[in-house]
């Protein structure tokens, strides 16, 4: 695809790509370009601080530092719009959903890469802002919506039995008040 299909621009986590034409789901995107290293090799540069390291299988890794590899501004997102291709030796990313222009394009880069750059600093998509993704499993959050509603449930049992007791006592007092007022007349 030309690149006047994208453009790079500034994200909340750095530079990102950005869609500047619709995109359906299952239409290819963009290539992971650079050259191919053996996975020592990828091992070293990784220990020199390179990020832009994609390894295609268990023998060779793709190295996407040149600035003219597009897919390398595609950020982590834990609710991606992108999702990645692995054929032989070629790295394709095609949209997951439905992409609209101005949209940024994110993939989720797995858990050896969570694990390594992410983690100790956190996630800053906007799924985890928002209580979902890795930070804040959606199991949690279900979790922590079923606690909620039986909280609630329990709350409103408690003021319902505190109700019930003071229709009770309201009734007891208004019965010994008839009382008094019988034996007065």
């Amino acid at each position: 695809m030309p690149k006047s299909n994208f453009r790079v621009g500034r994200s909340k986590t750095g530079l990102g790509l950005f869609a500047l034409k619709k995109f359906r789901k299952g239409d290819y995107l963009v290539t992971y370009q650079g050259r191919k290293l053996t996975n020592p090799q990828a091992e070293e540069l990784e220990a020199r601080g390179n990020k832009y390291l994609f390894e295609i299988n268990s023998r060779w890794t793709r190295d996407g530092s040149p600035r003219s590899n597009l897919a390398r501004y595609v950020n982590h997102s834990c609710a991606p719009n992108v999702e990645t291709m692995i054929r032989g030796h070629k790295i394709t990313y095609e949209a997951c959903k439905g992409i609209y222009p101005g949209d940024e394009l994110l993939v989720d880069y797995g858990k050896n890469y969570w694990d390594i750059f992410i983690k100790k600093h956190g996630c800053r998509c906007d799924a985890c802002k928002a209580g979902g993704g890795r930070t804040n499993p959606p199991w949690l959050k279900k979790n922590k919506e079923k606690r909620r509603r039986l909280r609630e449930a329990a709350e409103r049992r408690l003021k319902l039995k505190k109700l019930k007791a003071k229709k009770a006592n309201a009734k007891k007092l208004n019965a010994q008040r008839r009382k008094k007022q019988k034996k007065r007349r």
